[in-house]
């Protein structure tokens, strides 16, 4: 199990210094996310100010982008990080892909099956010098390229490609196709062992995979703090966070795995009239404990291996307050987990 970083600035100025620390502490991998800027270009920006650290997307939105748009980032992003980019695509939910983006929303996860194909298809076609680009489906079509407009082949064509999912479906797509799987930050223990990882199988399966084969990688709430202050201040923008997560109808699966049904149509009512700051104290002391790992910066790395060994491969620690942690305790805990010296 490798200890990863998340990106979480969105001043492109900031991300040099950001990856050469990640890279310095002994992170493994460093994710983007796109909140508030373009993944591609600080992933672009963190390859180039780092040696070792793996760099990916976690995630880039895969429909507002056509797949030969994204195909020509990663290929670029490959090349310029020696093969240390992993390509993460996630669908986000119908209201943001409508409303946000401006774009269609239809049948995600057989859109995302063909632009997952449709991927692999291009960057053979790139892998080849430009030739026999075919691929057609219902969603996507790619008959057409031209040596002018092929890119140069190099040394990386084989790009890891992970996707996020929630739900059954999703997730046997993963398995069936993918290189990896980011479960959703806002995920159990007794999800990932009850719903994901069995769903997932199914999916590898079908591709006549391993286990071995593939990448579980996953964000985990953190509660941790010095004093029993900041331990209450931790909790207190833990539970908000997860009230937000848990008030996504698309994400009810995972209160469902623990028969809190009906906390989903609470929260989302009252988001829907704006009581954004009441809705975290929706959020009991067994929803805290079930979601996130709490302790020390002692005991935290300990805690959280032993809560997540053998159901993910890769995670990063979710921290949405001031971190306590310094550098000193990071390289720790990435050194622990990683085993650097």
């Amino acid at each position: 199990m490798k200890l990863d970083r998340g990106l979480w600035t969105r001043s492109l100025a900031e991300v040099p210094a950001t990856a050469r620390e990640s890279e310095q502490l002994g992170f493994d991998a460093l994710w983007v996310q796109e909140a508030g800027n373009d993944p591609f270009l600080a992933s672009a920006i963190a390859a180039e100010h780092t040696e070792r650290v793996k760099v990916g997307t976690a995630v880039a939105i895969a429909f507002p982008r056509s797949p030969m748009v994204t195909a020509c980032a990663a290929w670029d992003l490959a090349r310029l990080a020696r093969g240390r980019f992993i390509l993460g695509l996630g669908t986000q939910v119908k209201g943001h892909i409508e409303r946000r983006y401006a774009t269609r929303w239809e049948k995600p996860v057989a859109k995302l099956r063909e632009y997952v194909e449709a991927l692999r298809a291009i960057f053979s076609c790139f892998a080849a010098g430009g030739r026999k680009l075919s691929y057609q489906g219902k969603f996507y079509n790619f008959s057409l390229m031209t040596p002018f407009f092929a890119p140069e082949v190099h040394d990386y064509s084989r790009i890891p490609i992970y996707v996020a999912g929630v739900n059954d479906r999703i997730c046997e797509l993963a398995g069936e196709l993918c290189e990896g799987l980011h479960a959703h930050p806002f995920h159990s223990a007794k999800y990932l062992r009850e719903f994901v990882l069995p769903h997932v199988a199914k999916g590898l399966a079908r591709s006549g995979r391993q286990r071995s084969d593939f990448t579980i990688a996953t964000s985990v709430f953190v509660v941790t703090g010095r004093s029993p202050e900041e331990l209450e201040r931790a909790k207190a923008a833990v539970r908000q966070q997860i009230a937000f997560y848990a008030s996504t109808r698309t994400y009810a699966v995972v209160l469902e795995t623990h028969g809190w049904n009906d906390l989903p149509l609470r929260l989302n009512a009252m988001a829907a009239r704006g009581q954004w700051d009441s809705m975290g104290r929706e959020i009991t002391d067994e929803m805290l404990e079930a979601y996130a790992v709490s302790g020390t910066p002692d005991d935290i790395g300990p805690r959280i291996k032993a809560r997540y060994e053998g159901l993910v491969d890769r995670l990063a620690l979710y921290i949405p307050y001031p971190s306590p942690l310094n550098a000193g305790q990071w390289r720790e805990l990435a050194a622990w987990f990683n085993g650097a010296s």
